[in-house]
C-alpha cells in the first residue's frame, strides 16, 4: 500500500472512531496499534512502546503537573478572584473600564497559572456577572472573557510551550523568554479593541455607578496587596528561571511552593483542599498523558511506514516561497484545531512540521510562539472550542453556545492578526531572548 493511501487510511479511520464517540487519546493508540499489527507484526509494539517510554520519562515533563497543581490551588485559594476584585475598583469613569481592567488581570492569572480551562471558568464566576450587571454588550462581555482567559497559552508558564519544547527539542527557557512580547502585544490588541469600541459606543461598556466610583483612594490602594501574592508566585516561577537560579522543573515546584505559602497566609490552606487540588491534578496529568501516548505511537508506526519522510518531502518541496509554506503550515494548524486538541495537533503536527522550519532557515523558538498563538485561536473556534465549552458551564443559563460563539469571533480575528504579525516581525519573539542571553 503507498504511503498516500495510508494516510488517507489512518485519518478516516481517525474521523471514523471519533464520530462512534472514542474518545481521542484511545483513538490514536487504537491506531497506532492497529497499523503496527497490521504492517510490521506483534515485535513492533515494543518499538512503539520504547518510543512512549522515551518520552514520559524526560525530566522536564515533571513541570506540568507541578504548573496544574500550582493553578488548581491558586483557583481554590481565592488568590485569583482577590486580584480580579483589586484591578476592577480601579475602572473609574471610563467606558469599557471593567473589560479592560478584566483583561489586565487575565494577563496577570495568566502568569501564575500557565492553563486556560480555570481562569475561563474563574473570569466567567467573577468577571461575567459584574459587567452584564453593569449593563455591557452580552457579546463583547463573553468576548472578553474567553478571550482574555485564552492567554494562559501566550503568557509564561505556559503546558503548551513546555510540550513544544519537549517535542521540538527547544529550551523551554527560551520559549518562555520569546513568548512574553508576542503575548502582551495580543493583550494590547485586546485592550485597544475593547476600548475603541467602548468609546465609540459607550452603551457597549457602561463605566462604574457613581456610588462604586466613591470608594476612598486609600481603600483601592489597600485592595492592591491582593496584588502581591499573585506576583510573587509569577516570580517565584519566572524569576528564578530567567535568572539562571532553576531549570523549568525546579522553577515549577517553587511555583507550588509558593502558592502553598499564599494559601496558608490567607487561611485557606487545609489537607481538605490539598486533597482537592491533588486529585484535580491527577485528573488533568492523565488526560495529558493518554493523549501523548496515543499521539506517540500513531506517529512512531506512521514514521516506521515512511509517512513521516514523505509529509517532510511533499511540504518541504512546494514551489512557494518560504513563508508562504509557513502560511501552509499555520492553515493546517488551524483546520486541525477545530477538531483536535491542542496536544493532539502538536504531537501529530511538530514531528512533521519542525523539521521543515528549520531546512527552510527560520527559528524553532519562533515557530514555537506562532503555534501557541494558532492554538489561541483554537480554542476559540467551533466546533471544538474548548473555551466556549468552559463558559458555557458556568455562565448564566439564558447564554447559548451558538451566542458564546457568536461573541468570540472578533477576538478569533485579533489572534490572527497577532499571527501576521509575529510573521511580517519575527524579532516579536527573539528579541528579547537576544538581549538577555547575548
Amino acid at each position: 500500500m503507498s504511503i498516500e493511501l495510508v494516510t488517507l487510511a489512518m485519518v478516516g479511520a481517525l474521523f471514523a472512531l471519533l464520530a462512534i464517540g472514542m474518545p481521542m487519546a484511545f483513538a490514536l493508540g487504537a491506531i497506532g496499534v492497529g497499523f503496527t499489527l497490521a504492517f510490521f507484526g506483534f515485535e513492533a509494539l515494543l518499538l512503539i512502546s520504547s518510543r512512549i517510554y522515551g518520552f514520559v520519562t524526560n525530566y522536564v515533563l515533571l513541570s506540568v503537573p507541578m504548573f496544574l497543581l500550582m493553578a488548581t490551588i491558586m483557583d481554590r485559594s481565592g488568590v485569583a478572584r482577590d486580584l480580579y476584585r483589586a484591578m476592577s475598583v480601579w475602572a473609574g469613569r471610563m467606558p469599557g473600564g471593567v473589560g479592560l481592567m478584566t483583561l489586565v488581570a487575565a494577563v496577570l492569572m495568566a502568569a501564575t497559572t500557565g492553563i486556560i480551562g480555570g481562569e475561563v471558568i474563574l473570569l466567567g464566576l467573577v468577571a461575567l456577572p459584574q459587567m452584564l450587571r453593569l449593563g455591557y454588550d452580552r457579546k463583547l462581555a463573553i468576548g472578553i472573557v474567553c478571550g482574555g482567559g485564552s492567554l494562559g497559552t501566550m503568557i509564561p508558564p505556559s503546558i503548551v510551550l513546555v510540550f513544544y519544547g519537549l517535542t521540538a527539542n527547544v529550551s523551554i527557557g527560551d520559549l518562555f523568554l520569546a513568548v512574553i512580547v508576542p503575548g502582551l502585544v495580543l493583550a494590547g490588541l485586546y485592550l485597544t479593541y475593547v476600548l475603541g469600541r467602548c468609546l465609540l459606543d459607550p452603551g457597549l461598556g457602561p463605566p462604574l455607578p457613581a456610588a462604586e466610583r466613591a470608594m476612598p483612594l486609600s481603600e483601592k490602594l489597600a485592595m492592591l496587596k491582593s496584588l502581591v501574592l499573585p506576583i510573587g508566585i509569577a516570580f517565584s516561577v519566572l524569576g528564578t528561571i530567567y535568572l539562571g537560579l532553576a531549570a523549568v522543573t525546579e522553577a515549577a515546584a517553587m511555583g507550588v511552593l509558593g502558592v502553598v505559602l499564599a494559601a496558608w497566609l490567607r487561611g485557606e490552606l487545609s489537607w481538605t483542599m490539598l486533597r482537592e487540588a491533588s486529585l484535580q491534578t491527577m485528573a488533568a496529568c492523565g488526560v495529558l498523558l493518554w493523549l501523548t501516548f496515543g499521539a506517540t505511537a500513531l506517529i512512531g508506526v506512521y514514521n516506521l511506514l515512511g509517512g513521516i519522510a514523505w509529509m517532510r518531502s511533499a511540504i518541504g518541496h512546494l514551489p512557494y516561497e518560504p513563508w508562504v509554506v509557513i502560511l501552509i503550515m499555520m492553515l493546517i494548524l488551524f483546520v486541525m484545531g477545530c477538531f483536535v486538541d491542542w496536544i493532539g495537533v502538536l504531537l501529530l503536527t511538530m514531528p512533521v512540521f519542525v523539521p521543515i522550519v528549520e531546512t527552510l532557515g527560520y527559528d524553532k523558538v519562533w515557530f514555537g510562539v506562532l503555534f501557541c498563538l494558532n492554538m489561541q485561536i483554537s480554542y476559540l473556534s467551533p466546533p471544538f472550542g474548548p473555551a466556549c465549552f468552559y463558559l458555557k458551564g458556568v455562565a448564566p443559563a439564558d447564554i447559548s453556545l451558538q451566542e458564546i460563539y457568536l461573541a468570540v469571533w472578533p477576538f478569533m480575528i485579533l489572534q490572527a492578526i497577532a499571527i501576521l504579525l509575529l510573521l511580517a516581525f519575527p524579532d516579536l519573539a527573539l528579541w528579547l531572548p537576544r538581549v538577555l542571553q547575548g
